[in-house]
């Protein structure tokens, strides 16, 4: 069953998620590693926090889980969430993740100007109020399909040196795939921010409710607008090499309580 149109008004999607889900949710896949998601049962009626930050409660039939995203520079070992009533401790594992290095001709794009860093502080903020935004509006969909198909040319989690400088680790999966070809959504979710950023390019990011964020970037043309609320399949541009690239891709991103976390978590087989 598809809805019919991609501005369906918030408060009415619910609704009609919420007869599609009959409250059955395949879950991300439970991997406690920087970078990876924990799945933690929890009593039912409660709400949770991980590092003072919200995160996502599902209520699966008679259970109720926390979905937690752990961020790629958090040290293995035990860790604790919170709720009203009591302390839930996991064990985050170690995980070792490749180097990768990249040449960018454009040494600008390695080493900004002055100017440079007052537009790249200014879009970082306008990102980071989507990804800290908690929405509980919106019913969460995370049982993703790809956004374009293609080989993985970048996958998840590198430590990237980007002309033998050392950079933060890679946060999404780079496919490679023609300029041109139709981006589309994995699943539900309203269109918060879209803009042509000097990293990223073309840039889309999509609110999937309770913390879940998903980014598209380098894309050649942007076809939805902020406060679109996109269906599965709906096309949201197309594969391009806008922003820092060496070559024509789409940066595929996905956040969750603001940790970015490995997009095949998500994916359903």
């Amino acid at each position: 069953m598809k809805l019919d149109s991609r501005r369906v008004p918030v408060p009415l999607l619910a609704l009609l998620l919420l007869s599609l889900f009959e409250f059955a949710y395949a879950l991300p896949q439970n991997l406690a590693v920087p970078g990876g998601v924990a799945v933690i049962p929890i009593a039912p009626g409660e709400t949770a926090t991980y590092n003072n930050r919200p995160v996502m409660v599902i209520q699966d039939q008679e259970e109720s889980f926390a979905i937690v995203g752990i961020p790629l520079s958090e040290k293995p070992g035990s860790h604790k969430i919170k709720t009203r009533t009591r302390v839930y401790e996991f064990t985050v594992l170690a995980k070792e993740y490749e180097t990768q290095h990249l040449t960018i001709e454009n040494k600008r794009q390695v080493n900004p100007l002055a100017e440079d860093l007052k537009r790249i502080r200014r879009e970082q903020s306008e990102m980071d109020n989507a990804f800290t935004n908690f929405d509980t509006e919106i019913p969460p969909a995370f049982n993703f399909s790809l956004p374009v198909m293609g080989p993985v040319s970048s996958p998840f989690g590198l430590r990237r040196i980007l002309n033998d400088q050392r950079r933060t680790p890679h946060s999404g999966l780079d496919i490679a795939a023609d300029e041109g070809v139709p981006v589309i959504a994995p699943a539900t979710g309203k269109v918060v921010v879209t803009g042509d950023y000097f990293f990223n390019g073309n840039t889309v990011l999509l609110d999937h409710g309770q913390g879940l964020i998903s980014m598209y970037c380098h894309m050649s043309r942007i076809d939805v607008s902020r406060g679109d609320v996109v269906q599965e399949d709906d096309v949201l541009g197309a594969v391009g090499q806008t922003g820092r690239v060496t070559g024509p891709h789409l940066h595929w991103s996905v956040s969750l309580n603001n940790a970015r976390v490995d997009p095949n978590l998500f994916l359903v087989d």
